[in-house]
C-alpha cells in the first residue's frame, strides 16, 4: 500500500514568510495546502487556538518572528500553545525568516552582488536581520537590487518598494536561490523548524 504524504496548511505573518513557508515544505517533501498570510505575529498568535484544534484533523505549519522581544523561542511557544496537538507545528524564526535567508551566506551574496565577508557569521544572533538584509542590499553592485530593496532618504517605512518581490525571488529560485539544506548548518532555529517539519511525514489524525 503506497503512503499518502499528508497536505500541510501554513500560517505565517507576511507574503514573504509564506514563500519561505513553501520552499520548507518542497525541502522536506510534504505537500503544501491552503496558506494563510495574517499580517502580523500579533494576528497569527490570536488565532493559535483555534488552527490547533483544526490540527487534530489536518497538519498546520506556523511561523512567526521571535522579532527583538527578551522572550526565547521556546518560552514563546509554550506560551501560546500550551497543549499542541500532533498534527501542530509552530515554529520560531529567531529573529525572523530573514536570519534563515542570511544562513545561505554565499548564494544570497552572490543574488545581491555584495562581498561574502559581509555577511554575519552567526545570522540567528542578528537582532534585526531585516535592516541587516537591507544594508546588505544598499552596497549592492546591481542598481536594481538597491533601488527594490533599499528605502528612498526620506520616505515613511523601513525597505524599498520591490523588498518582498526580490526576497520571494531569491527563496524561489532552483539553483541560485535559497537552500535550506545550507542554511541549516548555520541557523539553529531552522534546522529546529526542519526537523519539526519532518516528523509530519508520519502524521496521522486523531480518530
Amino acid at each position: 500500500m503506497v503512503s499518502v504524504l499528508p497536505t500541510v496548511n501554513v500560517v505565517v505573518e507576511g507574503i514573504t514568510d509564506a514563500a519561505v513557508a513553501r520552499r520548507l515544505l518542497g525541502y522536506v517533501g510534504l505537500p503544501c495546502g491552503t496558506v494563510y498570510i495574517k499580517d502580523g505575529k500579533a494576528n497569527v498568535l490570536k488565532a493559535v487556538t483555534n488552527y490547533n484544534q483544526s490540527a487534530r484533523l489536518f497538519p498546520w505549519f506556523i511561523i512567526v518572528d521571535l522579532d527583538q522581544k527578551p522572550d526565547c523561542a521556546p518560552d514563546l511557544i509554550t506560551t501560546h500553545l500550551p497543549a499542541p496537538n500532533p498534527g501542530m507545528r509552530l515554529r520560531v524564526a529567531v529573529h525572523a525568516t530573514e536570519s534563515w535567508l542570511l544562513a545561505d551566506a554565499r548564494n544570497l551574496a552572490t543574488y545581491l552582488q555584495v562581498p561574502i565577508k559581509k555577511f554575519p557569521g552567526n545570522p540567528d544572533l542578528v537582532k534585526n536581520p531585516k535592516i541587516t538584509l537591507v544594508n546588505l542590499a544598499r552596497i549592492s553592485k546591481q542598481k536594481d537590487i538597491r533601488e527594490d530593496m533599499v528605502l528612498p532618504e526620506g520616505r515613511p517605512g523601513t525597505v524599498g518598494p520591490g523588498y518582498s518581490s526580490r526576497v520571494i525571488e531569491f527563496v524561489s529560485l532552483s539553483e541560485a536561490g535559497w537552500r535550506p539544506e545550507v542554511a541549516i548548518q548555520y541557523s539553529d532555529s531552522l534546522r529546529r523548524c526542519v526537523d519539526a517539519l519532518r516528523t509530519l511525514k508520519d502524521w496521522k489524525p486523531v480518530e
